[in-house]
This record gives C-alpha cells, structure tokens and sequence, in this order.
C-alpha cells in the first residue's frame, strides 16, 4: 500500500469551499482579528450616546440605557472583512437601525448616510444599505458585552458589506442628500464594499 499526504492532493477544490464564503474570502474560525485605523479609545458606556441628524424630521439623541428600553433584534449570520477573513456563525445582540430611522423620521430627500466614531472615523453608505433590517447597532457579541477592541460599548452592524462600513465606537448617524466619502473611502476603498463582487478598492 502507497501511502498519500495532503500535499500530494494539493488545495481543496473550489467546490469544496464553504458556500457562505465570499470570492477571496477565508474562514477565520473562532479567530476574530483585531483592525483599526486608529488608536483604540476608551469609551464610558454610562456617558456614552448616539445621536441621528441631519435629514430627518426630528434628531433624536440615545443613551445606551435608553436604547436597551427599545425592542432588541438579534442579527445571527456571518462577517466579511476586506483584508480577506470572513467569521461564520456569528451572534450579535442590540436594535434594528430601522428602530431608530422610524423614530426620526427619514425625510424624502436623504439617499445616503455617514457613520461617525467617537475616534473621529467616518464611512459612508447609501441610505438603502442600513434600512429594512440590513443594519444593527449592536453591544453584545455571542451573548457577552462587545469588547473595546472590537468597538465597544456599541459599534455599527452592517454585515451584508465588508466590515470596515460597520463603524466602531460609534456615536452619530447623519443622514445627507448627497455621497460623503469617509476615511477609507478618500484612502482608495470602495464606496460601498460589496464583498460578493470583490469591491474592495475603487475601481473594483
């Protein structure tokens, strides 16, 4: 009898892959790396808040306290990050971002929106990609308290695109009739990150 290794078969087929996983993407396992364009804050989550303006009809300001006084949804499924990791099965717990547009009140003309850290950082997103259950803000991660190195005490939760549009330490939410490009954007990312067709830099 030949013995065979691994080696000798190469890579898995194509075929194999994880249909969850996205062109480019490999499956970090229960690994969840840490990527920040900035130095990672301290936040007090009794003094922290978030606030919505711009186009709507009425800015409304929360605390996380009064934000946990909201009906909780729980977003269940997989992120994608554009240095090529992906995280299957994850569990994340806060609100629907669309509780808080219905309790501002979206004005007709707002088509986009920009995310804004406490660090300063910013990103932006057509106004359809954080409505009608695509995004979260979110403080929990698989039932714990999300780290401060992975956003906490509340970040920003729009999994359907790669992961730097799901901001960290976020605290505004401004709603614009025009595109704003944010850090990354104006760095040579792609406006929108769709990470099912590769839109990783601009061009792509």
């Amino acid at each position: 009898m030949v013995a065979t290794t691994r080696g000798f078969f190469g890579r898995r087929r194509e075929s194999e892959r994880d249909p969850r996983l996205p062109p480019g993407q490999y499956d970090v396992g229960a690994g969840w790396p840490v990527l920040t364009a900035e130095a990672t804050p301290r936040v007090d989550a009794d003094r922290w808040s978030i606030t919505v303006d711009g186009l709507v009809d009425t800015p409304t300001t929360w605390t996380l306290r009064e934000l946990r006084l909201l009906p909780p949804s729980v977003y269940a499924g997989d992120i994608h990050c554009v240095t090529t990791w992906s995280k299957l099965d994850t569990n994340f717990t806060g609100i629907s971002f669309d509780t808080l547009l219905d309790a501002v009140g979206v004005r007709p003309e707002a088509t986009f929106v920009v995310e804004t850290s406490t660090t300063g950082y910013t990103t932006n997103l057509p106004l359809d990609d954080v409505r009608g259950g695509k995004a979260w803000i979110v403080w929990e991660h698989e039932g714990k308290p999300l780290t401060r190195e992975h956003g906490g005490p509340v970040r920003m939760l729009v999994p359907h695109l790669y992961f730097w549009k799901s901001a960290k330490w976020i605290e505004r939410i401004t709603l614009l009739d025009h595109d704003e490009p944010g850090f990354w954007e104006v760095n040579g990312y792609h406006e929108r990150g769709d990470p099912w067709r590769e839109q990783r830099f601009d061009g792509d």
